[in-house]
């Protein structure tokens, strides 16, 4: 009797069935082999009378953590802790993706600028940052810091109530509440809608070929969310000033020389990458675009920012992705300077309570966690840059 067509020898044929076949069977493989380490590692860890699991996040952790941008002291949890680290590691790796961009994109420009001098000086930035390990220069910007500023004791006051020394930088905060997140909450969402209308009047222009007076109701976008926060919250406004003593700064928020040291050795040696991506990407563009652009009389600069950037847009963004994830991940030689970040804390965390697979764990899957976001949302940008075939 003839085999059916149905058969699952003649599906074996099948080249859609065989990739999925082999799909099923990898993941299989894949989550045996976890489940087998998970159970061989739990069973030593038992036969050891090693304590497993999440549970020490909820005791009291015990310890000081010296920066924090939410409330925290000795009395609360390991978990709380390890939000403040993150929080930190967060806060320092987005203000250095700024700062890297920025200069990147600058330095960048200058390295095809016609002035020698100003391209010499580019090239020497790029070689000089981008060829030193970044730990180095991390010793070095701290070592600056605390050399050269003088002791707490003897601060500078650079401003009305603002101190610097080698302690930080002391300036004066509003005393936070409840009721300035829901106006901070209302400016972010203000940005949004000022972001959504630009566009949407962006778009009708290019549909329509006419265009209409855009800045009063992104303006109003932006400012509307903010006012009725503040109506309806109605915060405080009440300064927290910093008070020089004899031996110490009282009041106001610091700006410690870690974090700077910090940010200053991710964003300077990230820029030198970038400048060398912001190049390629602009050599990319045909010299006939910028031709083209002076032929209609547009000068260099709006050549640049409306013709030649925007082509090479395509080119940058995905090695761009890359050094943002590298930023991100490098903020973890921060221990070596002792900014509290998210490695720092969870060593400490796994020094008092011996679980260091949870804690190994706990950070790994933070920074995939933020991999995969930065990555996200750089491909979703880069989509909407990417040049249509039509």
């Amino acid at each position: 009797m003839a085999t059916s067509d149905s058969s699952p020898v003649r599906l074996l044929y099948d080249v859609r069935v065989r990739a999925v076949l082999y799909q099923v069977v990898a993941v299989a493989l894949v989550v045996g082999i976890g489940f087998y380490l998970f159970s061989t590692v739990s069973r030593k860890l038992a036969d050891q009378n090693i304590a497993t699991g999440f549970a020490y996040l909820s005791r009291p952790a015990g310890f000081v953590i010296s920066q924090s941008f939410i409330s925290y002291d000795s009395g609360d949890t390991y978990g709380r802790a390890i939000l403040v680290g993150l929080l930190n590691t967060v806060w320092v790796s987005v203000f250095a993706v700024a700062l890297s961009t920025v200069l990147g994109l600058a330095v960048g420009i200058a390295r095809l600028s016609r002035n020698p001098i100003l391209s010499t000086l580019a090239l020497l930035y790029v070689e000089a940052l981008r060829n030193v390990p970044l730990l180095l220069y991390l010793f070095l910007w701290y070592a600056l810091i605390v050399a050269v500023f003088p002791p707490v004791r003897e601060a500078w006051q650079i401003l009305p109530d603002v101190f610097l020394s080698n302690g930080g930088l002391i300036v004066p905060s509003l005393r936070w509440s409840s009721a300035h997140s829901g106006v901070l909450a209302a400016a972010v969402l203000g940005i949004v809608l000022a972001c959504i209308v630009a566009s949407a009047f962006r778009r009708k222009r290019v549909a329509t070929g006419q265009s209409r007076m855009a800045w009063p109701y992104v303006l109003a976008a932006l400012v509307v969310p903010v006012l009725l926060a503040m109506l309806v919250f109605q915060p405080d406004m009440v300064v927290n000033w910093p008070e020089k003593g004899r031996f110490r700064i009282t009041g106001g928020v610091q700006v410690t020389p870690e974090f700077t040291a910090l940010l200053v050795g991710l964003g300077l040696s990230a820029s030198a990458g970038i400048a060398e991506i912001v190049r390629a990407g602009i050599l990319s563009v045909g010299r006939g675009q910028w031709e083209a652009a002076r032929s209609v009389g547009l000068h260099d600069r709006q050549t640049m920012r409306l013709v030649v950037l925007p082509q090479a847009l395509r080119v940058i963004i995905p090695p761009l992705t890359s050094s943002y994830l590298s930023t991100f991940k490098n903020s973890s030689l921060a221990i070596a300077i002792g900014y509290p970040d998210l490695v720092m804390v969870s060593n400490t965390t796994m020094n008092q309570t011996g679980q260091a697979i949870e804690g190994i764990a706990i950070f790994m899957m933070v920074y995939l966690g933020m991999s995969i976001t930065i990555s996200m949302l750089m491909n979703w940008y880069n989509a909407r840059v990417a040049l249509v075939e039509r």
